[in-house]
């Protein structure tokens, strides 16, 4: 059933090529209705998932034989959780892109075919398939923010995709090598995970295939790309990078390089965490000292995937466990982040500059959107009750029972993460009002809807009101950090069991989990 979380994507993607041009409603209704059946078969997959060790397999078919290349998807407690996550993703950037009318059928055409090339990474299990639909996420994200995007988009989606694409080929070269020193039989993840490799070949393997994908989850000092990016990416493309895409990262740094190359890891371990807490701090910094709301927010999230990749090299079960919660979670926090500044403010405010915001009163202008930014704002903090607390908390837990002069750094960069959350705030919603701007905003004049940087201001429309689906789609994500962050057990009963899978036996066997 969870193999059709792809194909059903792709099948949308296929029938939005199909309508006719200019038709945004119908092209909107489709690309939703996508949406919803993947997110339907995601917790309909979370909810008969089987806590444990054991891998289910969701199909299997010889693709390549002579390669020992298969069409393998499966699922543990990991995947599962990241499956679901980019349901939820899937849904609330439509929701969030309800306004589109420029070329309506290939901006959700893109951004299907993007989601179904992510679902295929978190269910693939053979590396070479995994590697395929890893490439397919990458190629619509330039698409995305070159044809929609705002400010400095081309130069955004050309950094992004160099970035990207520099990071898959490190990927590729580490995985053909693992294939042939392995015997070239298999790329079967399970079958590889078993092999010896030797201790030598593991010590450059490991660091380029796992900095390969770190890449995209926004390790420091490679993160440059990200700032960038969500920047100048339309609004749902900006959820589904920070949401989804960076966890792509993420996932593939535990998923293969670590259960392929051990020994590597061992070797590694202490400098990718310094950099991951470097990350963490630098990000929390950059975006104390930002004059631009979304680049606020797009540092944030090198800071916050800090945490996650912070938790990989805890090498304990509390670290580790930690580390996939917060991918969960700040796919989701991070999502309504980015709504409400792209969404729900620049669209309407036609400005990021937070100096500009500060006087013009949206906390009164646009009340709703206050609210759900202050929410978001809180969760990213890591406040009790949302699930960025528990996240973190296990983070650090897991970083101070291995490494605590880490433990103790990265605490100061959530420190310096609530004086700049709690900075962006005041200035965005609840500065001094300047009288004659209270509810006005300045207006866009332009040929082309979707580029704004030949844009003409003036003073005059009121504030557009916060649409239906801009409010569905904030309340379900709040509620999605809310019940996670008063149960956790939601997840984490899924999510420990998996590191008890035969991809992690060369961890167990040295002690480590």
């Amino acid at each position: 059933m969870l193999a059709w979380t792809i194909y059903i994507s792709f099948l949308g993607v296929a029938v939005l090529m199909c309508l006719p041009r200019g038709n945004a409603r119908a092209a909107r209704i489709v690309a939703l209705a996508t949406a919803l059946g993947g997110l339907a078969l995601a917790v309909g997959g979370f909810l008969e998932h089987k806590p444990g060790a054991e891998i289910a397999t969701v199909a299997r078919l010889p693709w390549i034989p002579s390669l020992g290349i298969e069409y393998h998807l499966a699922t543990d407690g990991i995947s599962i959780v990241l499956v679901l996550l980019t349901g939820l993703a899937a849904v609330a950037g439509i929701l969030f892109s309800w306004n589109i009318e420029h070329r309506a059928k290939e901006f959700f055409a893109f951004y299907l075919a993007l989601i179904g090339g992510v679902y295929g990474v978190f269910l693939s299990f053979d590396l070479f398939l995994l590697f395929v639909f890893y490439e397919i996420a990458i190629i619509p994200k330039y698409f995305l923010i070159a044809i929609w995007g705002s400010t400095n988009r081309e130069f955004g989606a050309m950094k992004l995709a160099l970035y990207s694409f520099v990071g898959s080929a490190m990927v590729l070269i580490g995985l053909v090598a693992a294939f042939v020193v392995a015997g070239g039989h298999s790329m079967n993840l399970i079958e590889l995970a078993k092999f010896p490799f030797p201790e030598s070949f593991q010590t450059w393997a490991f660091p380029l295939v796992f900095i390969g994908f770190a890449i995209l989850a926004g390790l420091w000092p490679f993160h440059t790309w990200a700032p960038t990016g969500h920047v100048a990416a339309p609004t749902a493309a900006s959820m589904l990078l920070a949401g989804v895409v960076m966890k792509l990262g993420a996932y593939g740094c535990l998923r293969v390089a670590m259960t392929l190359f051990p020994a590597g890891l061992l070797v590694w371990r202490d400098a990718i965490a310094w950099l991951a807490v470097i990350g963490i701090v630098y990000g929390a910094m950059v975006a104390l000292t930002q004059k631009d709301f979304k680049f606020v927010i797009g540092y944030s999230s090198v800071s916050h995937m800090g945490f996650v990749l912070l938790g990989l090299m805890t090498l304990n079960e509390v670290g580790l466990s930690g580390a996939v919660l917060q991918m969960f979670s700040h796919g989701i926090i991070a999502g309504l982040l980015f709504a409400v500044v792209g969404r729900m403010v620049y669209d309407r405010a036609h400005t990021r500059d937070l100096a500009i915001l500060e006087g013009m009163g949206l906390a009164k202008a646009i009340p709703f959107a206050a609210v759900t930014f202050v929410i978001a704002a809180v969760a990213s903090m890591g406040l009790p009750g949302f699930s960025g607390f528990v996240a973190e908390l296990q983070v650090l837990i897991g970083a101070w029972r291995a490494m605590p002069t880490l433990a103790v750094v990265a605490g100061v960069g959530i420190v310096i993460g609530v004086a700049f959350t709690l900075r962006t705030v005041v200035k965005a919603f609840f500065g001094e009002t300047d009288s004659s701007a209270e509810r006005r905003t300045p207006v866009r004049r332009e040929s082309n809807a979707a580029n704004d940087e030949h844009a003409e201001l003036e003073l005059g429309a009121p504030l557009e009101p916060i649409s239906v689906p801009e409010r569905f789609g904030a309340v379900m994500l709040i509620a999605v950090t809310v019940v996670v962050g008063l149960y956790p057990r939601v997840l984490l009963d899924v999510i420990v069991p998996a590191f008890g899978s035969p991809l992690f036996d060369a961890l167990r066997k040295g002690g480590w989990l």
